[in-house]
Formats: C-alpha cells, sequence, structure tokens
C-alpha cells in the first residue's frame, strides 16, 4: 500500500507550515493517497517523546483529484516538547501504518516565548585559538607557567621527550594582538569573536581551567580584555567565550594537585571546601575525569555550590558578561545537567535578553540522547543554537565529490528539526580546534596508517594545494550561505594546513598570505552583509542535473548558490538571474556554465 501514499513532511503542501511551531501554533496536515484500496478512515497520531500512548486526531477527506484522494487535519498542540508521528489508515484489508522511512516523522514544539538575538543573524563568526593568532605587545602579558615560550611560527610540539603530550608550548599570542587585528577581522566581515578559553590555566588550550575569577596572564590583565570587548564592539564586533563548566584542571585553585594555588583544594584533603565538586574513587589519586585525562578532574553533578558559582547572582557568567561579553558557548554541553545549563542560561540573559548562549553539540541537538537521556536544547529554557556538526560533515562530504542529494537531505533534516530561531544562530563550521583543517580534509590526501610525526611534517604540493583549495571554496561558499551563522576557524581564509590537534592548532603565519583565498572570503563576507535577508529567509534545493542548486529566498529576490563537484562541465538554467556574485558579473541570458569543482551565487 505504501506505494499509493504520498506524504513529504518537508513539502508544505502536506505540513505547514513546515518544521518546528510553536505551542499552540495551528498545523496542517495533508496525505494523498491514489486509487487502488478502498480507505473507510485515516487518522493522524501524534506520539509525545517517551509516551506509549497517542494523540488521535481524524483526518477527513478533502477532495479528489483524478486518481488521488486528499485527507486532511487541522490540529495544534499546547505542550511544549519533542513529538513523533505517523498515519493509520483503516481500511478493507485491515489496518495500516505509514511512517517515514525506518522510524516515524519528527515534531519539535517549542516555547511560544522562546526568541534568539537578532543581532546573531547574518553575521560572521570568527574563531580564535588565542595562543595562536596573533601576539601583540602588552608588557602586562607575562610568561609565569611551567612550560616553554617558543618564537612565533616554531613547529608545534606534538610530544614531549618523555613520551607525553602536556600542551605547554606557548607563543605568546594575547588580547593585544587581538586588538592590532581588529581592523583586518572587520574587514572580513566579521560580527562575533568566538574566544577559546581564556581563564587561568597552565596549559596553552586551556580547557583545565585553574581560575575562572581571573583571565590567564600571559593573554594580558582585565583591563586588555575590556579594553578588546569596548574596542570590537565600537567596530561592531561583538565576543563570545569558551564556558568550560564540566571540569577543571587538576592544576587549579579548586583542586590543587600541584600545590600550585594558596587555596586547600580537593586533592589536598577531604576538609577543602571543593571536596565535594569532585567524585573520587579512591582518594586522592582516583577520581573522575573527562574521558580519563587526569589533568581534567570532572566537576561532580551533585556539586551545588559550584553551580552556584558559575550561574549564581555575582559569579562567574555575571562578571564576564557585565564587563561587555556577548555570547558564551558551552564545552561539552551533553555532559551538563540540564537544570544547570538551564540555570546558565537565566545568567546569561538576565544580563541582557540578546546574549547569546551556544552549545557544543556533534549531532542533531533537537534529538540527541546523552547518557541515556533525552535533551531539550531547542524548546525556549536552554540553549539558543549549537555548533552545527552535521552541516559540517555534509558541506565537506559534497566538497570531496558527495552527493548533491544526500547534502540536500541533511540540510532539509536539520531545518525540519530546528525551531527556526535557533537555526538561524547555529555555528556553521567545517573545521575548528578539535578537527583537522579543512584544506588539510579537503586534499583528500590518504593519510591511515601514518603517524603524527609524519602528518607534522607532511605539507600539499602546489599542485595538491590549488586542488584543496578549489574545493575549499565551494565548502566555505556552501558555509556561508547555509541557514546559521558561518564559523571561520582562525587563518583557513588565509590557507592554513594541518591535522589533528595540535597540528590545527599553529601559529598564524601573517607573511605569508593566500590573497586569493582571502579575497573569497572578505567577498563572502559582504555579500551576507548585503542579503541579510535572503540570508535569513527560506531554505530549499532544486534539481537540476548533476549540480547543487541550494536557494535562500525572501520577498522578491532569490539567491541560487550552484556548486558542480564533478570533473565536467554543468549548464544551470536560471532565465531570471541577474548578477553572479562571486564574480560581480552582470549576466544576460538563461543559462550559464558551472566549470569543474566550482561554485557561483545567482541573483
Amino acid at each position: 500500500m505504501r506505494e499509493l501514499i504520498y506524504f513529504d513532511s518537508k513539502n508544505p503542501h502536506c505540513k505547514f507550515p513546515f518544521g518546528s511551531v510553536e505551542q499552540d501554533e495551528e498545523m496542517t496536515f495533508k496525505i494523498f493517497v491514489k486509487d487502488g484500496v478502498y480507505i473507510n478512515s485515516v487518522e493522524l497520531h501524534i506520539y509525545e517523546d517517551g509516551a506509549d500512548c497517542p494523540y488521535v486526531f481524524s483526518m477527513s477527506f478533502n477532495c479528489k483529484r483524478g486518481d488521488e484522494s486528499e485527507y486532511i487535519a487541522k490540529i495544534s498542540l499546547n505542550k511544549v516538547g519533542l513529538y513523533w508521528y505517523r498515519f493509520l489508515f483503516k481500511t478493507e484489508d485491515g489496518e495500516y501504518q505509514y511512517r517515514r522511512e525506518g522510524d516515524d516523522f519528527q515534531l519539535t514544539v517549542y516555547d511560544k516565548n522562546y526568541v534568539t538575538p537578532d543581532w546573531v543573524k547574518g553575521g560572521v563568526i570568527y574563531h580564535i585559538f588565542v595562543d595562536r593568532f596573533n601576539k601583540g605587545k602588552d608588557s602586562n602579558a607575562t610568561f609565569n607557567k611551567n612550560g616553554v615560550m617558543k618564537e612565533w611560527g616554531e613547529e608545534v610540539t606534538i610530544v614531549d621527550p618523555d613520551g607525553v603530550f602536556r600542551a605547554n608550548d606557548f607563543y605568546g599570542g594575547n588580547f593585544q594582538g587581538i586588538i592590532d587585528k581588529l581592523p583586518y577581522l572587520r574587514k572580513l566581515g566579521v560580527t562575533i569573536l568566538y574566544l577559546s578559553p581564556i581563564f587561568k590555566s597552565s596549559s596553552n588550550h586551556r580547557y583545565d581551567t585553574g581560575d575562572y575569577e581571573v583571565v590567564d596572564e600571559l593573554l594580558g590583565d582585565e583591563n586588555k580584555l575590556q579594553e578588546l570587548l569596548q574596542k570590537a564592539e565600537a567596530m561592531g564586533i561583538r565576543v563570545m567565550l569558551d564556558g568550560v563548566f564540566n571540569h577543571t584542571g587538576a592544576d587549579s585553585k579548586y583542586f590543587n594537585k600541584f600545590g600550585s594555588y594558596p587555596t586547600l583544594g580537593a586533592y589536598q584533603s577531604k576538609q577543602s571546601p571543593y571536596y565535594d565538586w569532585f567524585d573520587f574513587y579512591n582518594f586522592p589519586d582516583e577520581y573522575h575525569c573527562w574521558w580519563g585525562i587526569t589533568v581534567t578532574p570532572t566537576i561532580s553533578q551533585r556539586a551545588k555550590s559550584f553551580r552556584d558559582m558559575i550561574s549564581g547572582e555575582g559569579g562567574i557568567i555575571d562578571k564576564w558578561t557585565k564587563l561587555g561579553v556577548k555570547g558564551w558557548r558551552l564545552d561539552v554541553v551533553d555532559e551538563l545537567r540540564e537544570d544547570f545549563v538551564e540555570d546558565i542560561r537565566k545568567a546569561v540573559k538576565r544580563n541582557g535578553e540578546d546574549n547569546l548562549l551556544i552549545g557544543e553539540v556533534w549531532e542533531d541537538a533537537s534529538n540527541k540522547i546523552a547518557y541515556s537521556y533525552r535533551r531539550h536544547y531547542f524548546q525556549g529554557k536552554q540553549l539558543d543554537g549549537v555548533m552545527n556538526y552535521p552541516f559540517k560533515e555534509a558541506t565537506l562530504a559534497y566538497a570531496m565529490g558527495g552527493s548533491a542529494t544526500d547534502f540536500a537531505n541533511t540540510v532539509m533534516t536539520i531545518v525540519e528539526n530546528y525551531p527556526k530561531q535557533s537555526l538561524d544562530v547555529t555555528m556553521n563550521l567545517i573545521d575548528s580546534h578539535d578537527t583537522a583543517r579543512a584544506l588539510s580534509m579537503l586534499s583528500g590526501v590518504d593519510m591511515s596508517g601514518t603517524d603524527k610525526e609524519y602528518r607534522k611534517n607532511f605539507r600539499l604540493s602546489k599542485q595538491g594545494y590549488d586542488f584543496a583549495k578549489s574545493r575549499l571554496i565551494i565548502a566555505s561558499t556552501l558555509q556561508f550561505m547555509l541557514p546559521g551563522v558561518p564559523s571561520i576557524f582562525y587563518g583557513d581564509e588565509q590557507g592554513m594546513e594541518g591535522y589533528e590537534d595540535p597540528l590545527c592548532r599553529r601559529c598564524l603565519d601573517w607573511k605569508n598570505i593566500d590573497n586569493e583565498l582571502l579575497a573569497h572570503y572578505t567577498g563572502l563576507g559582504k555579500i551576507r552583509k548585503k542579503f541579510k535577508d535572503q540570508i535569513c529567509g527560506d531554505t530549499y534545493f532544486e534539481n537540476q542535473n548533476e549540480l547543487l542548486v541550494l536557494c535562500r529566498k525572501s520577498r522578491h529576490k532569490t539567491l541560487k548558490v550552484v556548486a558542480n563537484n564533478t570533473n565536467q562541465s554543468q549548464y544551470f538554467y536560471c532565465p531570471k538571474a541577474k548578477q553572479e556574485l562571486l564574480s560581480g558579473q552582470k549576466l544576460q541570458g538563461d543559462s550559464f556554465e558551472i566549470a569543474p569543482n566550482s561554485v557561483k551565487i545567482f541573483l
């Protein structure tokens, strides 16, 4: 019977409005059935997530067109939550359930008061790994660590002579260095700076926080941070910090394993005020730590005083947000309790309703299950958006020769599942401090069977670089034109290479810049600014031969991103095209050649 039924949840003729809805919003469902079976009745069954008993809505016969009958139901749901739905047909031959292939259809219902910051939408994020971006002259930025200060551009250390990786090679990137490059960032079109952790720590990555109340002395002092915040905002750039609240450092005022701080740490004594922040299996040397890494002891789920310190009145969120920070990215958010995430949101928003809260989630965040528990990030009480890893994987796969259909399906599934206000502020990345550089991945060079020493010394040939760059141009164009906010990992716009951590975290070489690639990224930033309405508008795809055609539409204008990842020229038919935006070329005619491994944006 399945072949006689048509329902596509992504088609507004079948479900309107498309995608997620707010509570009490009316939805229209239509399902179409061809002649061939006698139908007694059709029902829409909607299951609240985790429930066995559905809400049942009768679908009435609406009309008949040719050999096809249409059944319709208009409903609303007043309870916020995640739902699943299917259709039940009662026929002369018995009952038949119609579902999505392999599963029910998903429906997200969010709080009617759920809003996300408008200033974020249509912008551009620039992700800075602070130690490696730029070193400015600042006498208050001092090196006082157990490690080594290297010359700028010297190769990163992948392992110490004793076989241990300590992440304690430093290069001195600091707040002043970012301030010095603010004009560069503004020209690039950046509206948000996302800084890797800046609080005092013993490592170069600073994900092992030593003290949440002070900035790391190698970056400068609090006054210099405030100067950065103020000068950035004067240029239309806001700053988002990395909030690492799942674990601290073993070398911290709270754990104090090495006695570096004057406080009585949890490692040192059960009488420590921080003792109940951590879970010890065999005090003091056996304790719960993040992924078994002993330098990052995990905060106990029971540690209410820790949570109060972070999100309570006058706490860490308050301190830095009041200083001028406009956003927070929560590291490993799916390892935090949901009530803690809700408290963090309250803290972020009480300092300004338009402040931004992003979470690190690597999967579809609308239906994420973490530690056997369903998460509720997008229903109005937790996150504004997430790091959009599904888009990352789809974008890189397509740029490397993957299926346009697969790309479109992945994108439209996320578009359907996320509330639009969440979708519009997601971070669309193609790489980060946690992944290999996009350029290296897009080269297609097979690194299986190699060790990290080999990958450290590997560089693309001129031919390999040019090939990878052509793919990067496709990937970055899609990244900038998809719903959400593109996040540039520092140096991608200049052609940086590198494999996994720490090879993706080298110093940015300001003396050797790929100006062609930089101009491409700068042009993309200008397009996003000029066509913000379309960038924040509707999303859909068209089918044209072997081309990928991504459409962004608002009002009377449509942008069509046309990519060709094949080795042969393809032709794009578009009689209403007025201009190609990447080149600025005015257009005449109705059919346009798309060269192999290239991309264009048509207005």
